[in-house]
């Protein structure tokens, strides 16, 4: 990857390296981090729910800062794509009932390299556009957000950027394609018959929805995509540095809290698996980074955090941390921790692990040695990061290592809430 405002930001921030999602699904990991709640509280466990439906008390995290005093505004993608929240800002772009421009577009035109495969939605596909950025939803995203950084405010704001790339489809224009020829574009590293020792369960995750990877491997395209994964982070890392240059130049520069972030993670042919909805470390992972002025909440005089911090954290920290940075009460009991101790010293001690949920009753448990899975079907997998970084051995079967999983599993919920019922959308 090439992300050098990505890189420039990290290295003014407190970069968490190991931050894990409430569950690997757009819907349910925002709704999770932007009500402070988990999935296992709230209910909402799939991508097809309306997340305000199951939570119509919730309060977000920007009405939070409403009722607070700040001006709430944000473009692009906060909540899952279709299902905006009016009542959390005072104004969105392109609207508060449509939150996002198209992003689709322009389009080459349906599937390009990759055949609509039965059971494939169209969206996974890749290819160079002949546009300029000043045409991509994206851009329209990001200047939209960098005019309200240039008004003279009355009040404190809280102003939510959401870049829709690197979500599929990979359409970004040609110049971003270019920075990584295809015959230097290097593949996953992988364990052949990476599969061989695992439960059923979790071979059935890995090849459902008609099999990407069997698919991407027979059309010869396995190179391509994940060039198209590339360019669209390079596009999005100039998106990224857009807007923090503007943020720099602005009256904000030295008083603003800067939070970067993505709903999860993302696998590209390990274990066979292409895309989200897994509970391996490449999907449950996700980037955070906090960057903190000088003076901000808990934060002792003359600091203003930065470095790198491998404690295991989650994204259900943000709500509580803002809140915490800003020195605002919160009243209600959150699932995530304040992140203040660890901005102040990143090698502080945390004793907490990160629990992610992949629909109703699957869990995986993170630690900083240690990750479990645990299946619907009694099905289980745990793995040594300390010797087994890419999660290639299941030692889950081992007897000596009852002990580990037991203590993991303790951490899973006794009475998790069930699937609440809403309406049910089909979305990507």
């Amino acid at each position: 990857a090439q992300t050098p405002a990505l890189s420039r930001l990290a290295s003014e921030s407190v970069l968490f390296t190991r931050n894990y999602c409430a569950s690997p699904s757009c819907n349910p990991s925002r709704t999770a981090l932007l009500t402070g709640l988990h999935t296992y509280s709230t209910g909402v466990y799939s991508n097809y729910q309306f997340w305000r439906e199951a939570l119509p008390d919730a309060r977000t995290l920007p009405q939070f800062f409403r009722e607070h005093g700040y001006w709430a505004a944000g473009a692009g993608k906060i909540f899952h794509n279709n299902m905006p929240d009016p009542g959390s800002w005072d104004e969105y772009y392109p609207s508060k009932e449509k939150h996002m421009p198209d992003y689709f577009y322009p389009v080459p035109g349906g599937t390009v390299n990759m055949p609509p495969f039965e059971n494939m939605y169209a969206d996974f596909d890749w290819a160079a556009i002949d546009l300029p950025d000043e045409q991509t939803g994206d851009y329209q995203s990001v200047s939209w957000v960098i005019d309200q950084l240039e008004r003279d405010h009355q009040r404190p704001f809280f102003l939510a950027c959401g870049i829709y790339r690197p979500h599929v489809p990979w359409y970004v224009p040609r110049e971003y394609f270019d920075l990584f020829p295809l015959e230097a574009v290097e593949l996953p590293r992988v364990l052949e018959n990476d599969l061989d020792d695992l439960p059923a369960r979790a071979v059935e995750l890995a090849r459902r929805a008609g099999n990407y990877h069997q698919h991407v491997v027979e059309a010869g395209q396995w190179q391509a995509a994940v060039q198209g994964y590339l360019a669209s982070i390079a596009y999005a890392d100039a998106m990224v540095d857009r807007l923090i240059t503007a943020l720099d130049n602005s009256l904000y520069s030295d008083n603003t809290i800067v939070v970067l972030w993505s709903d999860h993670g993302w696998q590209l042919g390990e274990k066979e698996h292409w895309r989200k909805f897994a509970l391996w470390d490449n999907v449950a992972r996700a980037v955070l980074m906090i960057r903190a002025p000088e003076g901000a909440h808990g934060l002792p005089a003359g600091s203003r955090g930065g470095g790198r911090c491998d404690r295991v954290t989650s994204l259900l920290d943000i709500f509580p941390t803002l809140a915490d940075l800003c020195g605002l009460p919160v009243e209600e009991a959150l699932d995530g921790h304040s992140l203040v101790p660890l901005l102040e010293d990143p090698q502080a001690e945390w004793k907490y692990p990160a629990i992610t949920t992949y629909d109703f009753g699957e869990y995986s448990i993170r630690t900083e040695r240690w990750r479990y899975i645990r299946y619907i079907d009694d099905g289980e997998e745990l793995y040594d990061h300390d010797n087994d970084p890419e999660e290639w051995t299941n030692l889950a079967e081992d007897p000596r290592y009852e002990d580990v999983k037991i203590r993991l599993a303790s951490y899973i919920p006794a009475e998790p809430a069930p699937l609440t019922e809403t309406s049910y959308v089909l979305s990507p």
